[in-house]
């Protein structure tokens, strides 16, 4: 793993579907990265299902044919570190999906992020003040589906509010298989938030994400929103720790 942290993908991040959950922290401990410690709003700890499109993506600066506009959708949860320069508010993937095996190859080859490649398809429209996104992937002879409706005009929520805490985590933290921990930057603006009136997830739970998840994510909802989203940069990772043996 390289130290440099300059720019490795850089995207845009467009129409972000985000249904979340009240979890039991115990759930999540186990998919902690060492380093790291569950970040929690109000005392409250919780865990998102995220889709959204990926348009015009280069990596290291170049736009590979075929594999610039995608779908992804993950499963998702929130971290903190304190760093020399403060603490740092994160995100840690417990499993993401996209419709390219290249994309998913490099994902895993260069961060060790538990990404897979299924066939994917989305629907995302705004008529007459309402807005609809629905993300699909296609599963074990069926299509699992996120699905979220809003209303009106998005704003930019507060600083102190649960929107801001669940789409402003600016970093990134993947454990690697020698149980060392890479952290990334994620650069973007703030976005505007769509405060959904309507969400589901129809999808096997247990079977996709595992046991543990399914009291969780079959249970209600407890927020979802859908944010506008914009250019992004996707920094190198930079080791935490030195792994055994020497540099990775």
């Amino acid at each position: 793993m390289t130290i440099d942290s300059g720019p490795f993908l850089t995207a845009e991040w467009r129409d972000l579907a985000m249904l979340n959950w009240e979890i039991e922290p115990g759930v999540l401990r186990p998919f902690v990265p060492v380093g790291t410690e569950l970040d929690t709003w109000g005392g409250r700890t919780f865990v998102s299902v995220v889709g959204f499109r990926f348009l015009r993506t280069r990596v290291l600066g170049v736009p590979v044919p075929g594999h610039r506009d995608f779908e992804e959708l993950n499963l998702r949860f929130y971290v903190r570190r304190v760093a020399d320069d403060g603490p740092r508010r994160g995100v840690v993937f417990v499993k993401e999906t996209v419709p390219r095996r290249a994309i998913a190859w490099l994902a895993r080859a260069v961060y060790n992020e538990n990404y897979c490649a299924l066939p994917m398809r989305h629907d995302v429209a705004a008529t007459n003040g309402t807005v609809r996104a629905a993300y699909e992937r296609s599963h074990a002879g069926r299509w699992h589906a996120l699905r979220l409706e809003a209303a009106g005009a998005p704003s930019v929520p507060a600083d102190d509010s649960e929107e801001t805490f669940i789409t402003e985590h600016y970093w990134g933290y993947a454990r690697q298989r020698d149980g060392g921990t890479v952290e990334y930057r994620v650069e973007h603006p703030r976005w505007a938030v769509w405060r959904a009136t309507a969400g589901s997830l129809d999808c096997d739970v247990a079977g996709f994400y595992g046991p543990a998840f399914a009291p969780c994510l079959c249970g209600v909802p407890t927020s979802a929103f859908i944010a506008d989203g914009s250019p992004i940069v996707v920094r190198r990772g930079v080791r935490l720790d030195e792994p055994k043996g020497g540099r990775a």
